[in-house]
């Protein structure tokens, strides 16, 4: 936690640090004569970026044409710098501003930043299901099935890809199990803790996964998914919210458009790369037919290439701070140029044209709804049971809000004015 008198002053910082890198930028440049080499350098930055968004919506010898920009152009650049003699700028350049950003995140730490963690009693009963497929074997590999009956647990293995998981968890309930935990991928989880959910029940998450996104948000151990099992005997209560895309409850987020289409793909989940680079050229050209139309806080936006729904909002290093805020984190791609952020407690995706149905990617399973698709969040919805010490804990990480950080190193009120709330739309195009 961060005081209010510390927070001013780390806001001053950072404003100073990155005013610093600007002016010292600006200063060389002008000094050396080589300002417009400084603006060569923003220029090939930007057909880097471009020649990437080109990778990605292009085949055949156009798609290898901007591979090869993509790698010759940041080169390009570093070698007109080192032949001026300017790489040592660009490095001070980089230190002196990703400095004023980390200090200026540190000042925007809010004291409720920091999830609640409560005491709980050990379950009795614990039910748990396990993927011995998942991760590439890890209940196998790290013997999880074994730890947790010593640990008193009763462990369900799942056999052959036809099981009802949800059935399975809704016998255990019945059957007076006190708590219910999945060592599996996302997709299982959601499906396990949306019975948790419902009967009130906490949750134990085992990072037994391949990405294991919603475990690394949680701060668990995904290096050795057996601490997790330390939880059973040690562990605090948590409470988190849960999404939920029409009548499927997701724990990180509903994805549509080109990831969602994707996944869609019989290939997709041998061969993951190669389907997705064969699918986003028809997927983000600007002329696919299957668009996309989301409506959020009363703004729509119409023709968008791919949407992402999470539960709670993603920072730009791609985790969440937090999972108990009650709002949706949405993000909305329309072009290479044009993204749509915000955080709402409600939205809805459809597509255009005539189909009855979307493509939808609920945390990573593929499915199609019925067009539209309604999206909520239910605000502390689950009950999350976790070590009390856990490895992958990170400081909260807010984002880089500019009226919020001059309202801090220049307080308003201090000259008799009122400050406006900062906004959570970002708009670029």
């Amino acid at each position: 936690m961060t005081s209010p008198v510390r927070a001013s002053w780390l806001a001053r910082l950072a404003l100073v640090l990155m005013a610093a890198a600007t002016v010292f930028v600006i200063a060389v440049a002008g000094a050396r004569g080589s300002l417009g080499l400084i603006l060569i350098g923003l220029g090939g930055t930007a057909l880097g970026l471009a020649a990437a968004w080109w990778f990605l919506t292009h085949r055949r010898w156009k798609r290898w044409l901007a591979a090869i920009v993509v790698v010759l152009a940041p080169i390009a650049v570093m070698v007109l710098f080192a032949i001026a003699n300017l790489i040592w700028v660009v490095v001070v350049f980089g230190v002196l501003w990703l400095t004023g950003v980390g200090v200026g995140r540190r000042a925007l730490v809010k004291p409720d930043d920091f999830a609640t963690e409560r005491e709980a009693a050990p379950p009795r009963r614990p039910f748990l299901i396990m993927n011995p497929r998942s991760g590439g074997g890890k209940v196998v590999r790290f013997g999880l099935a074994e730890k947790a009956r010593e640990l008193g647990a009763e462990v369900f293995l799942v056999e052959g890809r036809q099981v009802d998981i949800e059935a399975v968890a809704r016998q255990a309930v019945d059957d007076g199990a006190d708590l219910l935990g999945v060592a599996g991928g996302d997709g299982t989880q959601a499906l396990v803790a949306s019975v948790a959910a419902e009967h009130g029940l906490p949750f134990l998450v085992i990072s037994a996964g391949t990405r294991n996104h919603f475990a690394k948000d949680l701060g668990l151990d995904c290096e050795q998914p057996a601490n997790c099992l330390d939880a059973l005997t040690d562990g605090v209560e948590v409470r988190v919210d849960l999404g939920r895309a029409g009548d499927r409850v997701f724990v990180n987020n509903a994805s549509f458009g080109a990831y969602a289409e994707v996944v869609q793909k019989e290939s997709y989940r041998a061969e993951k790369l190669r389907t997705a680079l064969d699918t986003l050229p028809d997927i983000l050209a600007g002329d696919h037919p299957k668009t996309l139309r989301m409506v959020a806080a009363g703004r729509t936006v119409d023709r968008a290439a791919t949407v992402l729904i999470s539960n709670n909002p993603y920072t730009a290093r791609g985790h969440r701070n937090r999972m108990d805020t009650g709002r949706l984190g949405v993000l909305v791609v329309t072009g290479p140029r044009s993204v749509y952020t915000d955080k709402v407690t409600e939205a809805s995706v459809e597509a255009d044209g005539d189909s009855p149905t979307v493509a939808v990617g609920v945390d990573g399973e593929a499915l199609m709804m019925p067009s539209p698709v309604r999206c909520t969040i239910q605000p502390g919805a689950l009950r999350v049971r976790v070590p009390r010490h856990r490895p992958g804990l990170r400081p909260p990480e807010p984002e880089l809000e500019w009226a919020r950080l001059w309202e801090l190193a220049l307080p308003l009120h201090s000259r008799g004015m009122r400050s406006a709330p900062a906004e959570d739309v970002t708009q670029l195009a």
